[in-house]
């Protein structure tokens, strides 16, 4: 038995069947466009984590900066109220 219930004999006279009528140059190609396609997907997806990264380090900074510039006006408003 293979997978799904279909025997290995019926999956070869699929696969000779799709050759007969695409061809095996039209199936390479086929093959090769679904690669790359593949390939610029996980790319985007890689470039959308780094950005997301980014953007993220980027509001921790802005956050730190904001924590730091408002410490600074305490101490200020300490040293001034004394």
């Amino acid at each position: 038995m293979g997978i799904g219930g279909i025997s290995i004999w019926q999956l070869l006279i699929i696969l000779v069947i799709v050759v007969l009528l695409f061809g095996t140059k039209k199936l390479r190609s086929l093959g090769g466009d679904l690669g790359s396609a593949i390939k610029n997907f996980k790319d985007s997806m890689q470039e959308g984590r780094d950005e997301s990264e980014k953007k993220d380090d980027d509001n921790i900074i802005e956050h730190d900066d904001k924590n730091v510039h408002n410490q600074q006006r305490q101490e200020d408003k300490d040293k001034s109220s004394r």
